[in-house]
């Protein structure tokens, strides 16, 4: 997800009765999950090798595919080969680079809200409040959903490709819909602070009736989120990463990442090439390992999540 809001989103842990949180389980009161998540995969092959890396590396634990981009079929075919490894889909209302876009898997004419005048998906998140129909993101996101299935990628989970199901309370709804239909988890925080919910009101409107939806069915939620686009160097981000894996609270958080391969073709497409390189090289490298361990820091996938989750419930 790219332009989500600037810097670590940190989100509070709140108690409550039943909560479908490894923090509840015995044993796990103290202790600190991570899944480290890649993602834009299907972007383009820099992309795709560049997160194949990560995973390979035993340190990137879970990615989420862009079905509408040019190459998601390559992405798909890995994923089905190696179905060890976590794979979500990346849902996708925006196709925001100048030279390098993407229109939408469902067809033009069943979905013309969701495009501009030539034809491609909106380029940013306000274009897509401002013009977009829920019933035809809908057919969109499904249409997404039902192609990777269709490539036999292995699903775990659903998330939102820069925060765009999560700029209108309607699309927060078919958001929750799809997961809860195609039994699969969706990226979502059990609690909104502040600077979150004023970035992103619909969030904070839809909160409450979706993760008690979510418990009901047994998918797992959040308890934080991290993701961040700052740093002027490499050094700067990798010191900010590691900050933030120091200072995890107890409970399970997701922490975004874009891997790259900085080379001609990446670079021509977007000016985050250099970060997206630096984020391969951080979650691929024996200091990152080591850190996480030095911290006892557990790497989780979404798989995991779940089937932990869905342990609990039965325990129950």
């Amino acid at each position: 997800m790219r332009r989500i809001q600037p810097g670590i989103i940190k989100i509070s842990l709140i108690a409550v009765a039943i909560m479908l949180s490894l923090t509840n389980l015995p044993g796990h009161a103290q202790d600190r999950f991570l899944i480290v998540h890649a993602d834009d995969a299907g972007m383009s092959h820099s992309v795709n090798m560049a997160t194949i890396e990560g995973l390979e590396s035993g340190l990137v634990s879970s990615a989420s595919i862009m079905v509408p981009c040019p190459w998601f079929s390559e992405f798909a075919d890995y994923a089905k080969d190696h179905p060890n490894y976590d794979y979500g889909i990346h849902l996708t209302l925006n196709a925001e680079w100048k030279h390098y876009r993407w229109g939408p898997v469902a067809s033009r004419d069943s979905v013309p809200s969701l495009v501009d005048k030539d034809g491609y998906l909106w380029d940013n998140t306000s274009q897509v409040a401002a013009n977009v129909r829920a019933e035809e993101v809908e057919i969109e996101l499904r249409a997404q959903i039902d192609r990777a299935k269709a490539f036999g990628v292995p699903l775990s989970h659903l998330d939102t490709h820069m925060g765009a199901l999560i700029s209108r309370p309607d699309l927060v709804e078919v958001y929750a819909r799809l997961g809860i239909e195609y039994d699969l988890p969706i990226l979502f925080l059990r609690n909104v602070d502040e600077t979150t919910a004023k970035a992103y009101p619909a969030l904070k409107e839809a909160a409450a009736g979706i993760v008690k939806a979510l418990d009901a069915k047994g998918l797992p939620v959040l308890d934080s989120l991290a993701q961040f686009y700052g740093g002027d160097t490499h050094a700067q981000r990798q010191a900010r990463y590691y900050e933030t894996i120091r200072n995890l609270k107890p409970g399970v958080c997701e922490l975004i990442i874009h891997c790259g391969i900085e080379n001609e073709e990446l670079r021509a497409i977007t000016n985050s090439a250099s970060r997206r390189d630096g984020d391969r090289r951080i979650f691929t490298s024996e200091q990152t390992r080591q850190l996480l361990k030095e911290q006892n820091v557990t790497l989780l996938t979404w798989k995991q999540f779940r089937q932990q989750v869905s342990k609990d419930v039965a325990a129950k």
